[in-house]
């Protein structure tokens, strides 16, 4: 039995200790919340994301999952701990790693001869290679003396409402500091993953990661700005795409309130991070999608009476999920309130506002916000929102970013 211990109980960590749990592996969760900590070892999930509480519970009742708030010996490490990033100067973003090196240094106590530790968490190209300085240095400091140490960036490429099943049937990019951690890195996933896994050197697979999610960024920023464009001219823009992507060579995404998650949102600032006057295109992509929620706001502005009522259908990321970084429904939602409207949030997949609505906002049922609104604006595209029809309106003011109600 392989012995893992995985740092980060995320979105992330937590289906990849559980998947390898049930896949007969002894694995130790690791995470520095009390509350996550509790969740977990009670056998439930704290994210939502179909069918991972039952596969936690699952885990944790074999026993193979166990949960603490330090690392402890084991054969693999794996870090899935959040890289966020911090404003910087211009509207520029710069990466922090701070979380990465936490985890980094706190493996310096632990390691052992010829243990691999996976760069999961994704992250600036050169990050797999800090992550080794990091435990090293730690090393240093303790006074040990441990060789052989394997190292490798793996990232993860899974859909948030699709983890459980992207985790075993996506490809993998296994990217080692040394062509043997590659290949421990392939050992493991091979484990659980049906699907081809790739090996490559760690500073290709950090920049595949992100090359994947920038790419989809300035697809994304190309259909806002021509969502912008037909506002302008008066053409409908849903009309316009499904007219143009009958041409085979053409697919035009759909546009929406901008883009969010951790992923899309975040991961083209790596990039131009690492060559700022290299990536003008994947800068100026940020700059529309960033740029949208205002325009979306705008729009819904449009003609209301001061103090209106506004209910804004969806706060989450995207469809179906519960996860609101980086969200720019929320955006959307919070410059209405700033307008001094009063905003009535609709949300299924959340129990509570997120920080910046809360006291600025109500979160109701749609069936309450139908009632009381005098206006409405369509952020996301949840399955619950699929029955609405423009008649259940009555005429009351309607911005549908998601060209989901169409009659």
């Amino acid at each position: 039995m392989r012995n893992v211990c995985v740092l980060g109980l995320g979105y992330i960590g937590l289906p990849t200790a559980s998947v390898l749990a049930t896949r007969g592996c002894s694995v130790l969760g690791v995470d520095v919340s009390p509350q996550v900590l509790a969740v977990v070892g009670s056998g439930r999930a704290h994210v939502a994301e179909p069918d991972l509480d039952v596969l936690v519970r699952a885990a944790v009742g074999s026993g193979n999952l166990r949960v603490a708030p330090t690392p402890a010996p084991a054969e693999v490490f794996i870090i899935a701990v959040p890289t966020p990033f911090r404003d910087g100067p211009g509207g520029s973003r710069t990466p922090d790693l701070s979380f990465v090196e936490a985890a980094a240094r706190s493996l310096a106590s632990v390691v052992a001869d010829g243990n691999l530790v996976i760069l999961e968490s994704t992250s600036p190209v050169g990050t797999t290679e800090k992550v080794r300085a990091w435990v090293e240095e730690g090393l240093a400091a303790a006074g040990r003396r441990v060789s052989g140490l394997l190292y490798a960036h793996c990232p993860e490429r899974v859909l948030p409402g699709q983890v459980l099943r992207e985790l075993v049937t996506n490809d993998r990019i296994c990217g080692g500091l040394t062509p043997e951690a590659s290949a421990r890195a392939r050992d493991l996933y091979a484990g659980f993953c049906t699907a081809r896994i790739f090996l490559t050197d760690a500073r290709t697979a950090e920049l595949a990661k992100l090359a994947e999610n920038a790419y989809r960024d300035v697809n994304i920023a190309y259909a806002n700005e021509l969502a912008a464009v037909c506002e302008r001219v008066g053409v409908d823009v849903w009309e316009l795409i499904a007219l143009a992507n009958r041409h085979p060579r053409v697919n035009i995404l759909r546009p929406g309130p901008g883009v969010g998650g951790h992923c899309v949102a975040v991961d083209p600032w790596f990039i131009v991070d690492a060559a700022p006057d290299r990536t003008p295109l994947i800068r100026a992509a940020r700059a529309v999608n960033d740029g949208r929620p205002a325009a979306v706001a705008s729009r819904v502005l449009e003609g209301l009476a001061p103090g209106a009522t506004v209910a804004c259908l969806g706060l989450a990321f995207k469809p179906d999920v519960d996860d609101l970084r980086e969200s720019p429904a929320v955006i959307v939602a919070a410059r209405l309130a700033d307008a001094g409207c009063r905003v009535l949030a609709v949300e299924p997949h959340a129990r509570e506002l997120p920080e910046v609505l809360r006291g600025r906002a109500e979160l109701v049922k749609l069936e309450d916000a139908l009632a009381r609104a005098d206006a409405f604006a369509l952020l996301v595209d949840h399955r619950a929102f699929a029955g609405l029809r423009l008649s259940d309106l009555r005429g009351r003011p309607f911005t549908d970013t998601r060209g989901m109600v169409r009659s």
